[in-house]
C-alpha cells in the first residue's frame, strides 16, 4: 500500500484521486493541443477529437482512480470483489461508450466527402439518411453490448447468460420478438435507410398530404407537412403502402397552370408575357416553358402554362407568381381575353312567321259568338235553351 507521510488511508486516497485527477487534466490539454496543431489541415482530426475527447477522459479517469484507490485503501476479501466488480463495469462501460464514438466518427467521416448541396444534393441526402441509421443502429448496439459484457462479469449472471446463449430456446425467442411489430418497424427502418426509398428533406405526398421527410428513425418517420404540421408514421407504413416521392432521382419538379379563357385571347402575346414572368421571377430553372391550348369546351378556351423549377418549393412560390401576373396582364392588356358569357339573338330579313289557320264556323255560332260580351268569355242564356233543358228533365218541379 502506498502511504503519503503516513497519512491514515482515506486522506491518502483523496491525495491519489487528485494526482489522477491532475493526470488527466495534463493528458487530456496535451492530446488537445496536439490535435489542434494536427487538425489545421486535416478536418478529420477534429472531428475524431470533437466525438472521441469525453470517452476518452472519462477511460482515462476510470482507470487512474482505481490504481488510485487500490494503491491506498486495503480491502478485506468481499470489500475487494465488490470494488472490482464497481470498476470493471464502469470500465467496460467507459469503453463501450469510447469504441461507439470511434465508430459514430467513422460513419461521419463517410458522411463528409458529400456534399451538402450542388449537383449530387440527392446523394448527399442519402448519405445523411444512412449515416443517421448507423449512428442509432451504433448507439443501440453499443448500450446493448455494453450493459450485457457489464453483467456478464457478475458469476451468477454470467452463468445465465451463458445457457441461454448456447440453447437453442434462446434463438426461438429472438425469431418470435422479431415477428413484432416493434422490431419489424426497425427492420423496415433499416430497409429506407439502405434502399433509398425516401431519404432526407424528401418531398413526398402520404394520405394525401404533401410534406418532406424531416426524420428517419429505427421505428418511425416524420413527415412534416406544408402547413406546419407533423405527421408521424411507423416505419413499415413506407414498405408496405404506396405513397408518392417527388424527388426519388432530382429535386426538379415540372407545374402546370391553367387558364379558362375567352376565344378572343391573343395566345402569342401571351405566350410573350409567360416567359417574361419567368425570367423575371429568379424562380424559373430555365428547363421547361411552353403554352398551349389543351381543350376548347363550354364555350371557353383552356390555355395550359408548363413551368419548371429547382425543387418543389420553388414551383408553390412559381405558379402562383405565374396566375397571379397573368391574371393583371389580362386584365390591362388583353380584356377579350378575359371568360365572358354571350347571349345573342338572330334574326332573318324579310321573314315573316305564319299565321295559325283558323277553323271554318257555322254562321249561326258566328252570330252566337258575337253575342258574346267583351272581357266575358261566358255565352248567355237563351230562351230556348232553358225550355229544352226542362223537357229533358220532367221530374223537375219549377218553383
Amino acid at each position: 500500500m502506498v502511504s503519503f507521510w503516513n497519512l491514515p488511508p482515506l486522506v491518502n486516497a483523496a491525495i491519489a484521486l487528485v494526482i489522477a485527477a491532475a493526470i488527466v487534466i495534463a493528458v487530456t490539454f496535451a492530446f488537445t493541443r496536439l490535435f489542434a496543431f494536427l487538425g489545421r489541415d486535416r478536418p478529420w482530426l477534429v472531428l475524431l477529437k470533437r466525438r472521441t475527447r469525453v470517452p476518452f477522459v472519462v477511460v482515462t479517469s476510470v482507470v487512474l482512480a482505481w490504481i488510485a484507490l487500490r494503491m491506498t485503501i486495503p480491502y478485506r476479501d468481499n470489500a475487494a470483489d465488490v470494488f472490482r466488480h464497481v470498476f470493471v463495469v464502469l470500465l467496460v462501460l467507459s469503453i463501450t461508450w469510447a469504441v461507439g464514438s470511434a465508430l459514430t466518427f467513422a460513419a461521419d467521416l463517410g458522411l463528409s466527402h458529400y456534399a451538402t448541396d450542388g449537383s449530387d444534393g440527392w446523394q448527399a441526402r442519402r448519405a445523411r439518411t444512412q449515416v443517421l441509421v448507423v449512428r442509432r443502429l451504433i448507439a443501440a448496439g453499443t448500450v446493448i453490448i455494453g450493459v450485457g459484457a457489464a453483467l456478464l462479469t457478475i458469476p451468477g449472471i454470467a452463468a445465465v447468460g451463458t445457457t441461454l446463449l448456447a440453447s437453442a430456446g434462446f434463438l426461438s425467442v429472438v425469431a418470435g420478438l422479431a415477428a413484432q411489430s416493434t422490431l419489424s418497424n426497425v427492420f423496415a427502418g433499416m430497409q429506407l435507410a439502405f434502399s433509398g426509398a425516401v431519404r432526407l428533406e424528401d418531398i413526398v405526398v402520404v394520405n394525401g398530404e404533401w410534406g418532406y421527410i424531416e426524420e428517419i428513425t429505427l421505428t418511425y418517420v416524420v413527415v412534416r407537412v406544408w402547413d406546419e404540421r407533423r405527421l408521424v408514421l411507423p416505419s413499415t407504413y413506407f414498405t408496405q403502402q404506396p405513397y408518392e416521392n417527388w424527388t426519388r432521382e432530382s429535386t426538379a419538379v415540372l407545374g402546370t397552370v391553367f387558364f379558362d379563357l375567352d376565344w378572343g385571347v391573343d395566345i402569342p402575346r401571351m405566350r410573350a408575357r409567360l416567359d417574361r414572368i419567368l425570367d423575371e421571377s429568379g424562380l424559373w430553372d430555365g428547363e421547361a416553358s411552353s403554352l398551349r391550348i389543351t381543350d376548347t369546351v363550354g364555350g371557353y378556351v383552356q390555355v395550359r402554362a408548363l413551368i419548371s423549377a429547382d425543387d418543389a418549393f420553388k414551383m408553390f412560390d412559381l405558379s402562383r407568381t405565374v396566375r397571379e401576373e397573368m391574371l393583371l396582364w389580362l386584365q390591362k392588356e388583353n380584356p377579350e381575353g378575359l371568360p365572358r358569357t354571350r347571349i345573342q339573338t338572330v334574326q332573318r330579313d324579310g321573314e315573316v312567321f305564319p299565321k295559325p289557320a283558323r277553323k271554318p264556323q257555322h254562321p249561326a255560332e258566328s252570330a252566337d259568338d258575337a253575342e258574346r260580351s267583351r272581357g266575358d268569355e261566358t255565352k248567355p242564356l237563351r230562351l230556348a235553351d232553358i225550355e229544352a233543358a226542362r223537357a229533358a228533365a220532367p221530374g223537375v218541379d219549377e218553383k
